[in-house]
């Protein structure tokens, strides 16, 4: 049975506030916990008023105490924003409080800005070329320390932090498949590179001391209701966002609205056609077949789903749902 886990940005919805939003986040790692998801992930983005996940490794603090079997992690930290060392201080600190729970993905996208970049690191001086080698310094932390080693992760050396490359492009594939790693790709907004990263990926794909064969995640978005067009009225909320998102004007996650296809102009329609293509949104039966469609058309080793829904409570619902759709899959294999 392909695993299922959770991508979460922790969202910030109109009229909420960061706070609700990391309680909320909390709420929902414990209901998927106790439905049987593998993973619990968040993502590092800055600048950004609908996502309270900035600080990561700090959220996933908070989740992984409140939580006990799940594995929670980054989906992920964007490493040109860090050095190596500080994020292997971290993820060392989280491993030595919740052993072999703790899971750091890595990208070479900034998650913001440029203004917001510069703010963050001072300096582009470290460019994004730099990510493999920053990728490589990151894992030789992690490994026990050498009598002599000058610089070491306390906490970190010697603990169990499984790595991860992130992508959105065929970049991630190369550098996942040569280092011998899992690999997770962003198909949830951006698709158009899935098939072929994954192709490359498990081609290319070199045996680890961390993976012995190739273990591809790909995201999903899946926006489940008790109807289709509930789920549909659902999804407005991600609709909205992701115009608003390209247009120069994010915000808050908004409301979901009725009609929402007679509402955009028909650039927007094409752009959410193409952007959010990978999406399952329906009844409990229409999930059910758009996560068999999937899983046998992509050949993913794992899904990892998210679903950026504007009421909590409809959002918990979600993921029963979608636990629900895939259990029974597994029962009928």
């Amino acid at each position: 049975m392909t695993p299922l886990s959770v991508l979460d940005l922790s969202p910030i919805v109109q009229g909420g506030d960061a706070s609700q939003s990391l309680h909320n986040s909390l709420d929902l790692a414990r209901h998927v916990e106790r439905l049987g998801y593998r993973r619990f992930w968040l993502a590092e983005h800055h600048n950004m008023q609908g996502v309270a996940s900035a600080a990561t490794a700090v959220v996933i603090g908070h989740v992984a105490a409140g939580t006990s079997t799940i594995r929670v992690g980054a989906g992920g930290i964007m490493l040109p924003n860090h050095a190596p060392l500080m994020v292997a201080e971290q993820f060392g600190t989280l491993a030595a409080l919740f052993p072999g729970r703790i899971d750091l993905g890595v990208g070479r996208a900034p998650g913001t800005d440029q203004l917001t970049a510069r703010a963050l690191r001072r300096t582009l001086v470290g460019d994004i070329d730099a990510f493999p080698q920053d990728v490589i310094e990151l894992m030789s932390y992690f490994r026990p320390a050498q009598p002599g080693q000058p610089v070491r992760a306390v906490p970190g050396a010697g603990l169990e932090v499984p790595v991860w490359i992130l992508g959105s492009s065929l970049y991630g594939a190369q550098l996942a498949a040569a280092l011998g790693l899992p690999f997770s790709f962003a198909s949830h907004f951006a698709p158009a590179d899935m098939e072929q990263a994954t192709a490359i990926y498990r081609a290319r794909f070199q045996p680890s001391e961390h993976l012995a064969a190739p273990h591809v995640m790909l995201a999903l978005n899946v926006f489940a209701s008790d109807t289709d067009d509930e789920a549909r009225f659902l999804f407005s909320s991600l609709q909205q966002a992701f115009v608003n998102l390209r247009t120069g004007r994010p915000g808050p996650l908004p409301p979901p609205v009725e009609g929402m296809d007679a509402l955009l102009h028909p650039e927007h329609k094409a752009m959410l056609a193409h952007s959010l293509s990978c999406a399952v949104i329906g009844s409990p039966q229409t999930v059910r077949r758009g996560l068999e469609a999937f899983t046998a058309r992509t050949g993913a080793d794992e899904l990892i789903v998210t679903a950026q829904i504007f009421d909590h409570q409809a959002r918990l619902r979600s993921f029963e749902i979608t636990a629900e759709a895939h259990a029974a899959l597994a029962g009928s294999a």
